[in-house]
């Protein structure tokens, strides 16, 4: 069959190409392991099978990523089905893709990539979680004031923001560790959709392949593409959360806020301006994420409102934009993990600034309720007043100020010394009584940590099962075609 060269150009070569980088060896993967079960099922002879295994073995893999698209196979696929036959013969050769269609071929060499995919992202997501957890170890005493609305709300620690992210990573990983459990399913032996006739063992062929287990339904195992979604559905998440963490760390390094100092092997300096520091790395991360987020979207559109069943949408065309939001999704992640690792906080400035613009009035309102037994509302009413009269009387003494706001709200005087009310609004006692479960309090986040510690070295042991599994699966897919 002779191809339309306008077809070859925009089609067939660039799949042809795409094949080469990211499906050659997942297909010499599925090739083995369907050899292996036909032979142990005698679906094929095991003189055939030995043939057809010397001839896979006799493929060069630099050979074949070397060679160009000449139009005169469709596909990666009968490229090397043309390899084989000129080792073995067509008879023999052809004999290999009983049992089998490139349909259910396709999706389980996808599968397999997919799954490394994303177990790089995943790795990943532990490594910043190892950077941000180094930053909290070390600083659940930095006091600073953060923001809601963009506007100074209330002190805490940077081990306290740190851990927030940390948190939010965890949830990362478990998502992504999901997409991989449903990604790790083999569809071989769907073959077009109905599956065979021939006695085939989809669990042999899973368990060569490091698949927990086959699909079950034919029609799903090939139609279905809700595994790439959620891979990249899990992935966007991430970036969506690492995006809004970047930009606070932008916002942490401008002069104006000058909480975060990167390390010089992550800025760049101005070819004008000698004076910047300009914190680069986080920009491209931000970038790289933003494009990864882009692309992860675009799988979806990609799949949107396509049939329910083999279809191009889901297969060639889309598996480089695939792995494209793995790829710009690990950079970037892998980015700021490297980032952070050379974060530094000016602890004292930090805490020096962090009660500016009443950010501990909160702890006065509550301090209110808990001495003088009023309801909350009318401690807030009485702390929103006093901040009314300081504006009014700038050098007034805050407790006289106080004793006067609650006379005029409620009728009576509340008398704190000068030394207290100044101990109510410090930012680091704001943060000490703050013991509840998950605040800021430096024992709680110290406790907090532990607990995430443990988390990560929980999930860097599950991340490396995960990857022995499939190791030890490769080797006994090795042996067992050498054993044939």
């Amino acid at each position: 069959m002779r191809f339309d060269p306008e077809y070859v150009q925009h089609v067939l070569q660039e799949n042809f190409e795409d094949a080469k980088t990211f499906l050659l060896e997942p297909l010499l993967a599925v090739h083995y392991a369907h050899l292996v079960m036909l032979a142990e099922q005698r679906i094929i002879s095991l003189q055939d099978a030995r043939a057809i295994r010397d001839a896979l073995d006799g493929i060069s893999v630099a050979d074949v990523r070397a060679a160009s698209f000449d139009g005169t196979c469709e596909d990666l696929f009968y490229y090397v089905e043309r390899l084989l036959e000129h080792t073995c013969g067509a008879d023999t050769a052809g004999r290999l893709h009983t049992a089998r269609s490139r349909n259910d071929l396709a999706v389980t060499m996808y599968r397999l990539i997919h799954r490394d995919w994303l177990l790089s992202v995943y790795d990943a997501t532990l490594h910043l979680r190892a950077s941000l957890l180094r930053l909290a170890d070390a600083h659940g005493d930095t006091v600073l004031v953060v923001h809601t609305h963009t506007q100074r709300a209330q002190p805490t620690t940077v081990a306290h923001y740190m851990l927030a992210m940390v948190e939010q990573l965890e949830r990362d990983a478990a998502r992504l560790d999901a997409a991989f459990t449903r990604t790790n399913q083999n569809p071989l032996g769907a073959c077009a959709i109905t599956g065979t006739g021939f006695p085939i063992d989809r669990y042999r062929t899973s368990a060569l392949l490091g698949f927990a287990a086959p699909m079950v339904n034919t029609y799903g195992s090939i139609g279905a593409a809700d595994a790439i979604l959620e891979g990249a559905g899990a992935v966007a998440i991430a970036l969506v959360g690492l995006g809004r963490f970047v930009q606070d760390m932008l916002l942490w390094s401008t002069g104006e806020m000058g909480y975060l100092r990167l390390g010089d092997g992550f800025v760049q300096g101005s070819s004008i301006m000698p004076q910047k520091r300009n914190p680069v790395a986080l920009e491209h991360a931000r970038a790289l994420g933003s494009k990864a987020l882009g692309l992860a979207q675009a799988v979806t559109t990609m799949v949107h409102n396509t049939p329910f069943g083999d279809i191009n949408d889901t297969e060639d065309d889309l598996q480089p934009l695939v792995h494209a939001v793995y790829r710009d999704a690990g950079r970037a992640i892998r980015l700021v993990a490297a980032a952070m690792s050379s974060a530094q906080f000016d602890a004292p400035a930090l805490e020096a600034r962090a009660a500016d613009g009443w950010s501990t009035l909160t702890e006065l309102a509550d301090a209110l309720v808990r001495d003088e037994g009023l309801a909350f509302r009318q401690a807030h009413a009485i702390a929103a007043r006093l901040v009314t009269e300081t504006a009014v009387q700038p050098d007034a003494p805050t407790a006289q100020l106080l004793a006067e706001a609650s006379e005029s709200m409620i009728g009576r005087r509340i008398v704190y010394s000068d030394d207290a009310v100044s101990q109510l609004l410090s930012a680091r006692h704001f943060v000490a009584v703050r013991k509840t479960l998950g605040g800021p309090a430096p024992q709680e986040t110290s406790r907090a940590a532990r607990v995430n510690h443990s988390a990560l070295h929980a999930d860097r042991a599950r991340l490396a099962e995960h990857r022995s599994q499939l190791a030890t699966a490769q080797e006994a897919l090795r042996t067992s075609a050498q054993a044939l």
